[in-house]
């Protein structure tokens, strides 16, 4: 079993508290990415389960043995950094037995896994090699093999694909993907690309200055956020926020007002909002529709659009509201300054000023 506790795991460096109270359970064979902005934490939690960083308060399990105090060497895990940090004087089948040969592993066992790794990994052709001799793509996946001959039980990733560019990264995307279904074992990721969390985890931790924000599988994420902060971080483009004010309230939910916007009403199915309240209304790229669609109509002017083959992405504003962004699945070359659509109040969102979901 490669299953893994956290509770109220907690890390400080003297009077700063950077984990604050972590509570999380990860299954057997499932793959968990952490994803967050930048100083979140995201890197500082995987290194207290890696065992590099002590922590300063709570309980670690792995397996469900207790971990707090146990050597990283005798945990069951393998990580693999942002960078390849390989043995330049090496080949990729050194590179990859090494750790086996300090750990007096026989020569044959060692050449059975170097072997079958560099199969998983498509790295036959590349074992006599040395690593200048190799592209990106192929120094981390020799990274991947190096922890994969090991046999964790447990594989932590700390950001492995930041140091490729864009086509590599799609590329190594599918190759963990892949990885993660021939081996079977529990992956743990961290990364602060959301698309990269959307298209690997089987679940999602959204962290934000030390705490939980969110967990979730991704959808559920992307169709149900909790909070503001969740809501605008998962998807691509991003969420629109438009300030509102709720004007009425009625058994069938609440009607808000886009002050900015003309003066357009909007009618939503919430309950936990009072008249006079200061609100934000977020709608994402994919759900405004056509005008006369249902819901409420609002004329904008276009900045920018962007056309990318199959999907347009068009830039609005309305005097100095903050951006808004609508997806078109067609080509839109009309050449026109103003754009006019519908906001469909079945897929909005409502948020209080501090952030909070509105249900």
């Amino acid at each position: 079993m490669s299953s893994l506790s956290l509770k109220d795991i907690r890390k400080s460096y003297g009077n700063l508290e950077v984990i604050k109270g972590v509570d999380l359970d990860v299954a057997d064979k499932e793959f968990v990415v952490f994803v967050g902005p930048s100083g979140c934490g995201k890197s500082t939690l995987l290194r207290m389960i890696a065992g590099l960083e002590t922590i300063s308060s709570g309980s670690l399990d792995i397996g469900g043995a207790r971990m707090n105090d146990v050597d990283p060497s005798r945990r069951g895990i393998a990580m693999v950094f942002q960078t390849y940090a390989l043995y330049p004087h090496m080949t990729v089948r050194e590179n990859m037995g090494f750790a086996l040969r300090f750990a007096k592993v026989p020569r044959d066992e060692i050449a059975r896994q170097v072997n079958n790794a560099a199969r998983i990994l498509a790295l036959e052709p590349l074992l006599d090699r040395l690593p200048k001799q190799l592209s990106g793509g192929q120094r981390q996946r020799v990274a991947i093999g190096r922890a994969i001959v090991r046999n964790p039980e447990v594989f932590l990733f700390d950001e492995p694909l930041s140091n490729l560019d864009a086509e590599l990264r799609v590329h190594m995307r599918v190759e963990i993907a892949r990885l993660h279904k021939e081996l079977q074992t529990t992956i743990i990721y961290v990364t602060h690309d959301q698309v990269e969390a959307m298209t690997l985890a089987d679940k999602i931790v959204v962290l934000r200055d030390g705490l939980i924000e969110q967990v979730g599988r991704p959808l559920d994420l992307y169709d149900d956020p909790a909070n503001q902060f969740v809501a605008g971080f998962i998807g691509s483009p991003k969420m629109n926020f438009i300030p509102a004010q709720v004007v009425e309230k009625s058994s069938t939910g609440v009607t808000i007002i886009l002050k900015r916007l003309g003066d357009v009403r909007l009618t939503l199915p919430v309950s936990a909002a009072e008249p006079g309240q200061d609100v934000v209304l977020g709608v994402r790229p994919e759900h405004f529709g056509p005008p006369g669609a249902g819901g409420a109509d609002i004329t904008v002017d276009i900045d920018v659009a962007e056309h990318l083959g199959a999907t347009s992405y068009v830039y609005a504003r309305t005097d100095g509201d903050p951006l808004i962004i609508e997806r078109e699945d067609s080509r839109n070359e009309s050449g026109a300054d103003t754009l006019t659509i519908s906001i469909d109040p079945a897929k909005a969102y409502l948020f209080d000023q501090n952030g909070r979901r509105l249900r």
